[in-house]
């Protein structure tokens, strides 16, 4: 009996120690399932992130801008007077010498205005000469004192008259003679006819607000290309300096340009500075208004270094960027563009090329968050 007292006995001890170890297990599993879940939770709240490092700013980082190919000297000749086109001598492409004749034209309303002019000029000459005449016979009877001298003032201011109206036609004559002398159209220096716009008949209205230029005469043997220059770069560009053009229809092929002047001022509109250089044009490759890319040799935006524009984050602290400092945290820094070409931009100041930039980072990122670093994608 005792000894069946006694079994029961350590049948119930072991009983009690299974479920004590069954408990302690399951409060174990659970603690260790909720710190799994919590190490789980907070892995998943920091967000994987893609570092990229800027690259420096170098000489393969030249500053290329566009620009506008003009001649050296272009003019558009108009008809100062109203007529008909007589005849043409020269069409586009054409070389031209200074005062060259381009066209004639006939205007007959200015042929009779010529001769009328000429008609009342002899008048008022013959009447000139008639009151100095008469103006002399009286200042000889006045000294007989035949006549008065009222009457002698009035012969002599006569004169006077006639002469002044002498002098109005004379004038006059010569103004329609020049006005009949731009019947004829004439180049005003050396070059090439690069528009015409005329027919032979053709009326020419001369004057008004629907006149358009007959001819255009560009000299092409030297050319001048303007280019608006970033502010932040004008400080590295300077009168003399060389740089390289380049132009679609000619790949690959490179003409040195240089910088001859400088608008020394910021247009407040486009804050570029406007700078005109030349090139020598002797086998005509560069065409008047064509588009060109000029290629400066300095740094994009002064010293500094280049991101893709992915990389920014615009807000109301301005432009920033997101780095991961060796804490594994982020940190927002501020940062100042040289120059925006879309796809890319180059840093002018608050970033390094040792710095770790987020790309594309998250809107809700702030400084101190910490962050994980995406592992490098194989052949990247």
């Amino acid at each position: 009996m005792s000894e069946s007292r006694g079994s029961l006995k350590t049948v119930g001890i072991v009983a009690v120690v299974v479920a004590l170890v069954l408990v302690a297990a399951g409060i174990f599993t659970r603690h260790r399932s909720d710190s799994q879940l919590a190490t789980w939770t907070s892995a998943q709240a920091t967000p994987i992130v893609t570092v990229i490092h800027p690259k420096a700013a170098g000489d393969s980082d030249a500053l290329t801008l566009p620009g506008a190919v003009q001649a050296y000297n272009s003019a558009a000749i108009f008809a100062r007077t109203t007529g008909y086109i007589r005849k043409w001598f020269v069409d586009i492409g054409d070389p031209v010498r200074a005062g060259q004749t381009l066209a004639i034209l006939d205007a007959p309303e200015v042929d009779q205005q010529v001769a009328a002019a000429e008609a009342d000029l002899q008048t008022a000459r013959a009447n000139r000469s008639l009151a100095a005449s008469t103006a002399t016979r009286w200042r000889d009877l006045l000294a007989k004192d035949a006549v008065s001298k009222q009457e002698t003032d009035e012969k002599i201011g006569d004169l006077a008259a006639k002469s002044a109206i002498a002098n109005a036609a004379s004038a006059n004559v010569r103004r329609l003679g020049a006005l009949q002398g731009f019947t004829r159209l004439t180049a005003p220096f050396a070059g090439v006819v690069i528009s015409r716009s005329t027919q032979i008949g053709a009326l020419v209205t001369a004057g008004t607000a629907a006149s358009t230029p007959l001819f255009t005469v560009a000299a092409i043997d030297r050319m001048r290309i303007y280019v608006r220059v970033p502010q932040a770069s004008s400080g590295q560009i300077h009168q003399g300096m060389h740089a390289t053009l380049t132009v679609p229809e000619f790949p690959g092929r490179n003409f040195d340009v240089t910088l001859t002047r400088s608008a020394g001022a910021v247009d407040p509109q486009s804050g570029t500075v406007l700078v005109e250089l030349q090139a020598p044009n002797a086998d005509r490759a560069l065409k008047a208004g064509a588009y060109a890319q000029i290629k400066f040799p300095v740094g994009a935006g002064g010293s500094g270094v280049r991101l893709p524009s992915s990389a920014l984050i615009i807000g109301a602290k301005g432009t920033q960027v997101a780095v991961v400092g060796a804490d594994g945290k982020a940190r927002l820094k501020t940062v100042t563009i040289g120059r925006d070409d879309g796809d890319s931009v180059a840093i002018s100041a608050g970033l390094t090329a040792a710095d770790r930039v987020i790309d594309s980072p998250p809107d809700s990122l702030q400084s101190g968050d910490p962050v994980r670093i995406a592992p490098p994608v194989a052949g990247k």
